[in-house]
């Protein structure tokens, strides 16, 4: 079997797209693979602040639809920047190990946020993060920034500023772990749902190659993000939300983090939850109310005022 799988063009994508050839390699040594570079919309754009494009999907919508029209067999995503709603003709056939979810401190100069005096900018372009950083530190600020991974460090070391915060897991598949000056508890800031994790997706009706990829899944890790994507979900499924959510499992549990905030850092709620690992859609769901009856249907509420105008 010929599989043809497109991803991204980033040096990112290529990187993950190639661990995942290796592994369906592993587990059906027959196949030959083709990988097929796709350009999205998110990487035409590299200026627009993301939360400001408004399409969802911005780095997904392409690859899907090449799958979708059968121009490839398999798409693979870096998990946090696909729609929590799926086209029916598509699945993800599996969600492998997960890499490391949280997220990196990366300065020169400073040890960690709690060292950055009054007025240090601290640059992300994650309103999930700035809404977390702003809450925490009111008295740093925020700045916008665009790109993959190597122009977003470039550009943090040319524009001299006091951090910068990137997904430990790109950087660590990159090989620029050396880079991470230290990873922030999910407490201090909860990484995107789905954050460290790859989809690999399919047509959902090519059955032969949906029993090859689905062994590649890993169902601690696929439970995991459910109850992380549900939990977006039902605050109206954004990608680009502030939004944050991680949750960890053991044999018979799952325990998540989830908080929700205004950009400015004015409002932040954050709570956590424990179910059961065999239902963490429900889990997600049962955290979402909780955290809307805190005063998250309020945030909401501003957000969605806030970008009607």
């Amino acid at each position: 079997m010929k599989i043809r799988l497109g991803t991204r063009s980033s040096a990112l994508a290529r990187t993950q797209s190639g661990w995942v050839a290796d592994r369906i390699k592993e587990v059906s040594p027959g196949v030959t693979i083709e990988t097929v570079l796709i350009e999205t919309g998110g990487d035409q754009d590299q200026v627009t602040p993301l939360h400001e494009v408004g399409s969802p999907g911005v780095f997904t919508a392409e690859v899907e639809s090449a799958l979708a029209r059968e121009e490839i067999d398999v798409a693979v995503h870096s998990l946090k920047d696909l729609p929590v709603v799926q086209p029916p003709e598509l699945t993800i056939a599996a969600i492998p190990p997960r890499e490391d979810p949280l997220d990196a401190w990366i300065s020169s100069d400073y040890p960690g946020m709690v060292d950055v005096p009054a007025g240090g900018v601290i640059a992300t372009g994650s309103l999930r993060r700035s809404a977390q950083i702003l809450h925490k530190y009111p008295h740093l600020k925020v700045a916008g920034i665009r790109g993959n991974v190597d122009t977003r460090l470039r550009l943090h070391a040319e524009r001299g500023d006091a951090g910068l915060m990137l997904a430990c897991a790109g950087l660590k598949r990159l090989g620029l772990e050396d880079r991470i000056r230290s990873s922030l508890l999910p407490t201090e800031i909860t990484p995107a749902p789905g954050q460290g994790a790859l989809a690999i997706e399919v047509r959902s009706n090519h059955e032969e190659l949906i029993s090859i990829i689905s062994e590649l899944d890993h169902l601690p890790t696929r439970r995991c993000v459910e109850a992380e994507r549900s939990l977006l979900l039902a605050f109206g499924g954004g990608c680009h939300l502030p939004v944050g959510a991680y949750a960890v499992s053991s044999e018979h549990q799952i325990t998540i983090c989830g908080a929700l905030g205004l950009p400015d850092g004015s409002r932040l709620i954050r709570l956590g939850l424990e179910g059961s690992f065999d239902d963490p859609v429900g889990l997600g769901e049962k955290l979402a109310e909780l955290i809307k009856k805190a005063g998250g249907d309020e945030i909401l509420a501003q957000l969605a005022a806030e970008w009607d105008q």
